[in-house]
This record gives C-alpha cells, structure tokens and sequence, in this order.
C-alpha cells in the first residue's frame, strides 16, 4: 500500500524506513504527516532514526528524523499488533 498524506516528501533513509516498516508482519500501512523544518529527535540520531511517541486507535504515531526536521508518521496495524511493532521499531533505533 502506498504511503500517504499531507507532506508526502522525505528523505530517502526516510523512505527506506517507511518500506521496511510497511513489510513488517501487521503493519497495514504508513502515513507520512506533517514536517517541521529544523528540529531533531536529540543528540546521536541520525536521518532515519525513529521514534514511537504513542499507541493510538488503530495504530501508531511516531516521527522520523528526516535530512531537513522531524516527519511525523501514522502507522496502521492490525488489532493487537501495536506492541510487538512498536517493540521492533523500538530495537532499530
């Protein structure tokens, strides 16, 4: 399923995440959300670099360290496979 959304430019290691995000087994679908230019997620991220901020209905939110800001992702999963995503994204980073 292809990623969607209001600001559908990032980064490449950007999009390189996203893909291995969307083939990860429960994951329905990445929504890329709003940017915001200059900002970061701290020191000893580098572009691709994720973070999960919350467990919402349906899935999660995160935001992505993108070459120019934070991109602020959606990512839709199957019911009850919020934890085990959020685990696995938790061991990228």
């Amino acid at each position: 399923m292809s990623s969607r959304g209001r600001h559908q430019s990032t980064s490449k290691e950007c999009r390189t995440l996203i893909r291995r995000i969307e083939a990860l087994e429960g994951v329905i679908a990445v929504i890329i959300g709003m940017s915001y230019g200059g900002k970061s997620l701290g020191k000893g991220t580098t572009t691709g670099s994720i973070r999960i901020q919350r467990e919402v209905s349906g899935g999660l939110k995160a935001v992505t360290q993108s070459s120019k800001g934070l991109q602020e992702l959606y990512i839709r999963t199957e019911a009850g496979a919020e934890d085990r995503i959020s685990e696995t994204l938790r061991e990228w980073q």
